[in-house]
């Protein structure tokens, strides 16, 4: 590609265009060498665990469906004792509400952690903010499922979401800076 056309590729749409690299242009990192970041390393840890915890909620939703006889399903109900299964229990409903809550504040960890990563926070802090989301959301998982007064749910849900909109604010300047 010419140089001309290089240079209205980058003005019009502020990304270099596919192909050779150029000079000053950054070539892409090899998947081996993700794992050489640090900041990386440690959110692959911190969000793996609370991936693991969201699939061991589900299985402990499973398990109190079984003990109370609560099933969503007709056919579920059937195979465990009749129709009269097909039915909600509060301790299931609470299970569920955790595992929903988990997933509409995990996932969105997931994708802010992950660009976060690669801004070249300072390791300590990178750190810190997954350290708090993951004791967090560790937290308001132990107070949903054990019952723990209020409001020890409220504050671990509030206290996680520092660091995620931290992060976000965070993208959001680096993507507004390089406008």
């Amino acid at each position: 590609m010419s140089s001309e056309l290089r240079s209205l590729k980058l003005l019009l749409t502020g990304n270099p265009p596919l192909g050779r690299a150029s000079e000053g242009d950054r070539a892409p990192v090899p998947a081996h060498r993700m794992m050489d970041n640090e900041v990386f390393s440690n959110f692959l840890l911190y969000s793996t665990v609370l991936v693991i915890k969201m699939y061991l909620l589900a299985v402990i939703t499973g398990q109190v469906r079984l003990r109370k006889k609560a099933f969503a399903n007709p056919e579920d109900a059937l195979k465990h004792g009749g129709l009269q299964y097909c039915r909600t229990d509060p301790d299931v409903e609470r299970c569920r509400r955790a595992h929903w809550n988990d997933l509409e504040n995990i996932l969105p960890f997931l994708f802010l952690g992950s660009i976060y990563s690669f801004l070249d926070p300072d390791p300590f802090i990178a750190w810190l903010h997954f350290f708090i989301f993951f004791v967090g959301r560790i937290i308001h998982t132990i107070a949903y499922l054990v019952k723990l007064r209020a409001p020890i749910r409220s504050v671990a849900y509030t206290i996680a979401q520092f660091p995620c909109v931290s992060m976000a604010l965070q993208i959001l300047w680096e993507v507004i800076d390089t406008w």
